[in-house]
């Protein structure tokens, strides 16, 4: 496979970050029962530990080439090798006790299990960047990798080391910080910042989330993203009808923002704030397994061009399409391309 990028068109479809991983590699139904995890959940894969790697390649394969045939322009590794878009990364990092776990709330008010910050937080090697070189490896789109944020991480963490959060999550945000310029280095063409927790807790993000999120975007020279939802659809149902936490992200030097407005029916006129970034725009509903139509789609993108032009949109997902089962996942990407397809033509 060559290894030269091809320059996306206009309206470029994505996946936010996540594909739906296969029945054969982790156990679905006690994914979709409990909690996104925050510290390891190795009772979720159905292989064999010393056959798991060779599994997750092989499904890492398969999820590129759903994108590349559903006629997706930026392709992601599908997040095959995760169990949660965040544990994967926070987990590996040093100063966090996995062992003996803490506990915090979940962004519905849930407690759950989660990395206990027992001394300095310190990135010991790169995490991500073996799964850039075989995503690149293996595609010759431009591609995407995403990375926790550090206000997240921050959030889903229970300190004991720290004076504060803020101290935490500024620790975090220079282990982000080095991943990035070293997954960039790598291959990556737009490595992705995701950061729920910016919309779940605004005050704290307001305070000193958005700083670490600088931290963590400081001297990258790369392309960037920050990714903001309202949590997974399938386990959290309900959505408001804006952000709480949006136009402050103007401020800050990633290249793109990614929101969702499909299920929320978001009022675009938001994306006011957001004109100078690009807008991943999330068009696709994933509380229902039902495929949209291309004109659905289509529709969707249109709300926006009143408050930005073609050029500054990317058409995606509202969030990861981890929990939607395989067909719908592939007629959503087909569905997505369409409309793509569609809009260039009238545009």
């Amino acid at each position: 496979m060559t290894t030269t990028t091809s320059r996306p068109p206009l309206l470029p479809t994505s996946l936010v970050g996540s594909y739906a991983q296969p029945d054969w590699l982790i156990d679905r139904a006690k994914l979709a029962g409990r909690f996104p995890p925050r510290v390891r959940a190795r009772e979720l894969w159905r292989v064999a530990p010393e056959h798991l790697q060779q599994a997750q390649d092989d499904a890492t394969l398969l999820a590129i080439r759903a994108q590349e045939e559903a006629g997706i322009d930026i392709i992601t590794d599908g997040e095959m090798r995760r169990e949660s878009y965040s544990n994967h990364f926070a987990t590996a990092l040093e100063g966090v006790d996995i062992d003996n776990p803490g506990e915090a709330l979940d962004r519905s008010g849930h407690p759950n299990p989660v990395p206990r910050i027992a001394g300095p937080i310190v990135r010991p090697r790169p995490i991500e960047v073996d799964d850039v070189r075989f995503l690149r490896a293996h595609t010759d789109h431009p591609i995407k990798m995403t990375v926790p944020g550090p206000f997240t991480m921050s959030q889903q963490a229970q300190n004991d080391h720290y004076p504060d959060l803020e101290s935490a999550a500024m620790a975090y945000a220079a282990a982000v910080n080095a991943e990035i310029k070293d997954l960039h280095a790598a291959g990556a063409d737009i490595v992705q910042i995701d950061e729920p927790y910016l919309q779940a807790r605004p005050d704290a993000a307001r305070d000193y989330g958005l700083a670490a999120l600088q931290a963590a975007l400081d001297g990258v020279t790369g392309t960037t993203a920050v990714h903001l939802c309202f949590g997974y659809a399938a386990i959290i149902h309900e959505r408001p009808e804006g952000y709480s936490f949006l136009p402050e992200l103007a401020g800050c030097s990633a290249d793109q923002i990614s929101i969702e407005t499909a299920q929320s029916n978001l009022d675009l006129g938001v994306l006011a704030d957001l004109a100078d970034k690009t807008v991943i725009l999330g068009v696709i509903d994933l509380s229902d397994d039902e495929v949209e139509t291309v004109e659905t789609v289509a529709a969707r993108v249109r709300r926006a061009f009143p408050f930005t032009t073609p050029e500054r949109i990317t058409i995606a997902t509202d969030c990861g399409m981890k929990y939607l089962p395989r067909a719908s996942a592939e007629g959503k990407m087909r569905a997505m391309a369409g409309a793509a397809a569609l809009l260039r033509a009238e545009l």
